[in-house]
């Protein structure tokens, strides 16, 4: 899979791709990741890739000549990537969103700066507008690389295990269950015995109630819409039961 960030600070991005789990997927050649630099694509001994705002206002918008140029450079690399505009206007980024990408032949990414990007780049050259949050940052790398991150681990060869993506949080609608290592005491907080039990169905049992139950304590709202099994009800039925006990 190939990604290729557009930005006017590649030294944001290179030093991540170089970097544990990226490094590993782009030498096992399961990735193709790089950064080119928006301003080589800039006109000028000054390589200027912003200009003030028609209609006044305060900050500046980036060029759309610099940029149109970088997305063409981009799209030579990935012929077939989605082109992903990294702005507080766009969807937000989720689980599920990771997994429509990953599925993809590549992603390119513009790196918005200033105020944002000239509209007619957004109208004509970029597929999807993407958020990773509703507050505002000085660009898009960190937006970029978190996108990146999240895409990569759910490509097959890249995590130790097959199943390691698969039981993530929100893979499946509901926050991962409870982890304990060594040593099996600590602060005076003994690992709970089942998961020393040897007893497989029990384990796994456990864990789909604690990631169940560690969801509604802790993201009420992944469960809204959620269409619950009967043993899902069953565990949330049970374990309000006992509340009510304890509270009399």
């Amino acid at each position: 899979m190939k990604f290729v960030v557009l930005t006017i600070f590649p030294e944001m991005i290179n030093p991540f791709l170089e970097s544990g789990m990226l490094r590993l997927a782009v030498e096992r050649g399961i990735i193709d990741a790089r950064a080119l630099n928006i301003r080589d694509y800039a006109d000028g001994k000054h390589r200027v890739t912003d200009d003030k705002p028609y209609g006044g206002g305060c900050g500046m918008v980036m060029k759309p000549e610099p940029l149109s140029r970088a997305i063409g450079a981009a799209s030579e690399i990935a012929p077939t990537a989605r082109r992903i505009l990294l702005t507080p206007q766009g969807r937000p980024f989720d689980q599920a969103m990771a997994q429509y990408f990953a599925a993809s032949d590549g992603l390119i990414f513009i790196c918005g700066r200033y105020e944002g990007v000239d509209e007619r780049i957004c109208q004509e050259m970029v597929d999807d507008e993407v958020s990773i949050g509703d507050y505002v940052m000085t660009g898009g790398e960190l937006a970029a690389m978190v996108i990146v991150d999240a895409v990569t681990r759910l490509l097959p060869g890249v995590l130790g295990g097959d199943e390691s993506a698969e039981k993530d949080s929100f893979s499946g609608g509901l926050l991962e269950h409870a982890h304990y290592t060594r040593p099996s005491v600590f602060g005076g907080e003994g690992v709970p015995d089942v998961l020393m039990s040897g007893n497989h169905a029990e384990i796994e049992k456990w864990r789909r109630e604690t990631s169940l139950i560690r969801t509604f304590l802790k993201r009420p709202d992944l469960l809204e819409k959620r269409e619950f099994s009967r043993e899902e009800k069953h565990v949330l039925t049970e374990w309000c039961r006992r509340i009510e006990e304890l509270v009399g």
